[in-house]
């Protein structure tokens, strides 16, 4: 082995060269005061769609951020080709701080959170009253979901003319939740609304106007179908109701904000369209603020002992529903979402 003593002679020293060239590292990261804002409306894969101004431009996250998250929704600062041009491709270098984030688990014993939609300020919740059969414990998963994140929660009843929508208000009426009964969504064969289904969007539209809303709901309940009426110009596929099971077929896979254009074109809203869910995780809720979800109930908790649980021989719940302030089967859904996260807990 060949040794070099205490003065060697640096030419006898043979250096190899650095293929990435002798740039000095730093931890500076660049400003990029000329980027661009945008708005991700859809992640494919490693490639986010934006729109900026007028255009949908591709683009990927720049090395300097990370590991961090961009999700449908994002307000993100933008480099490179912006053209919109195809092959064109950009760099979001940049992630504004969110107003909002929408989170969900794939169920109460998956500690993996979610981020389904960044800056929402509105969360629709379509629910079919037959065909398939509504599921109140879902809508009050939501329901969760949204307080936690500070969203609106809006009620959207579709298929009215299969099933009656009056115990579904009645139940969710004390909550001051808005809501919308539509009679029917149905497309005739070139793909366009018919005209009682033109109606029922104009009434929901009405809700969404000046909004960024997001649409939630399990598969087959029409939120599609409510999508393209909506937004006819970027019609999504639709899907039939499982006789046997009873389940819709998922038509959606992956969020997509558009824009809720005026007749001139120019955008007054935001929808944004959602896989179907068959189970709304709240493992990242903490079970004391699960009680935010029935302002209903909530008022009832004044009398209740320290540290209640809500589900104890002395809750003061059940004094105050049994007074009549409010449904039984509130406290009853209450109550079982409580007991799910509970077991959870005990694991």
């Amino acid at each position: 082995m060949r040794r070099y003593g205490k003065h060697t002679d640096e030419d006898d020293i043979r250096v190899r060269p650095d293929r990435r060239g002798s740039r000095p590292r730093t931890h500076r990261r660049p400003a990029h005061e000329d980027a661009v804002e945008g708005m991700v409306t859809t992640v494919d894969r490693g490639r986010l769609t934006c729109r900026v101004g007028d255009r949908a431009v591709v683009a990927v996250k720049a090395r300097e951020l990370g590991r961090k998250g961009v999700v449908v929704g994002d307000r993100v600062a933008l480099v490179g080709d912006l053209s919109g041009d195809r092959d064109a491709l950009a760099r979001i270098v940049r992630v504004e701080r969110r107003r909002s984030a929408l989170r969900r688990t794939a169920d109460d014993d998956d500690p993996y959170e979610r981020v389904v939609v960044a800056n929402a300020d509105q969360l629709a919740i379509v629910t079919a009253l037959a065909d398939p059969p509504p599921r109140p414990r879902l809508i009050d998963r939501c329901l969760v979901g949204a307080y936690d994140a500070g969203l609106e929660p809006l009620l959207i009843l579709t298929k009215a003319d299969l099933a009656s929508a009056g115990a579904m208000v009645k139940t969710y009426a004390p909550l001051g939740i808005r809501h919308v009964v539509t009679t029917g969504l149905h497309e005739e064969e070139e793909g366009e609304p018919d005209e009682a289904t033109r109606r029922v969007i104009a009434s929901v539209r009405e809700l969404l106007v000046g909004r960024t809303t997001v649409l939630v709901g399990h598969s087959g309940v029409g939120k599609t179908t409510l999508v393209n009426g909506l937004v006819p110009e970027r019609r999504r596929a639709t899907g039939r109701v499982n006789e046997v099971t009873g389940r819709g077929r998922h038509t959606t896979t992956s969020a997509l904000a558009l824009p809720l254009s005026d007749e001139e074109g120019e955008p007054e809203g935001w929808v944004i369209d959602t896989p179907g869910v068959r189970s709304f995780g709240l493992h990242h809720v903490n079970p004391s603020r699960v009680i935010h979800a029935f302002p209903d109930l909530e008022p009832g908790t004044e009398g209740c002992p320290r540290a209640c649980g809500h589900d104890e021989p002395d809750c003061a719940l059940d004094a105050w529903v049994a007074a009549g302030h409010a449904d039984p089967r509130r406290l009853e859904s209450l109550r079982r979402l409580l007991a799910t996260r509970e077991r959870h807990e005990g694991d």
